[in-house]
């Protein structure tokens, strides 16, 4: 088998979310991140949605058998290193989901459990939620809820490092490795992002990047997180990673359409500057 890095890949990595026809997030945000970390993106894609930087205006969800098939056929071809999903709408997508991996059984997963798009339109029914923290978590190496949709999984308010700790636990004890809890909802200038791994907590601290342009900042987070995971990064050493690559989009953020618009991918950390052999 040829090895990707040869091509000048550092890795192969697997996203399996819904498409973004605005191109701002889900599999379009994320396949744009792998690109710009230099990992080769395969995809399955879950639902298909009719949006723009206005808004949702339609989601159709695929059938879980065309979503078995598409994961069957990129797990069974291409040496994945690491996957992440995105939005999962339904139990049947989520039970689709776990049985083929149960039969691969990859190691790296990063679950981005997606509830509500940017515009408030809900991506996931009430029953998935249940169905995420009974069946996908156990297979995830991390969870990465942004602040509404901790509290959605765990049931109470997170206002401090205190409670966000509480919390990443409680999402720990659903099977997940480790939880990336994620303050960008927080009205501050100074925002932290919390990680916890086992019992071991580390808090990353940075700057609010001062835009209204933050479509696809969750996926993006994921996927870089995802990629560089592709590429062989310990967890802890990709989230610092993917953390760094989300501020750097978000300074080149813009806005293409007529509402909020998405980050922008055209950075080239230094990691990835340097990665040639």
């Amino acid at each position: 088998m040829t090895n990707p890095k040869n091509s000048g890949y550092r890795g192969i990595a697997l996203t399996v979310a819904g498409s973004d026809s605005g191109g701002g997030a889900g599999i379009q945000a994320d396949l744009k991140t792998f690109a710009a970390l230099r990992v080769f993106g395969t995809s399955v894609i879950t639902a298909v949605t009719a949006q723009n930087s206005l808004g949702v205006r339609h989601v159709e969800v695929l059938s879980p058998e065309s979503i078995k098939e598409q994961l069957r056929a990129v797990l069974s071809d291409f040496p994945v290193g690491a996957m992440k999903t995105g939005m999962l709408a339904s139990s049947e997508v989520i039970e689709a989901l776990c049985e083929v991996l149960s039969e691969f059984a990859p190691q790296k997963i990063v679950v981005d459990p997606v509830m509500i798009s940017q515009t408030g339109h809900a991506l996931i029914d009430q029953s998935a939620i249940s169905t995420l923290k009974e069946k996908l978590f156990k297979h995830a190496m991390l969870v990465t809820p942004n602040l509404p949709e901790a509290e959605k999984l765990v049931g109470f308010p997170i206002e401090d490092k205190e409670s966000a700790q509480k919390a990443a636990s409680a999402i720990a004890q659903m099977g997940a490795k480790a939880v990336l809890i994620k303050g960008g909802h927080r009205e501050s200038q100074t925002l932290q992002d919390l990680l916890f791994i086992g019992e071991r907590v580390r808090v990353f601290t940075h700057p609010r990047i001062p835009t209204e342009n933050t479509h696809g900042t969750g996926c993006t987070l994921s996927a870089a997180i995802t990629a560089e995971l592709a590429s062989g990064c310990p967890l802890e050493e990709a989230v610092e990673r993917g953390i760094t690559y989300l501020q750097m989009a978000l300074r080149r953020s813009f806005r293409p359409g007529k509402g909020p618009g998405p980050v922008g991918h055209f950075v080239v950390p230094s990691w990835v500057g340097e990665a040639d052999d």
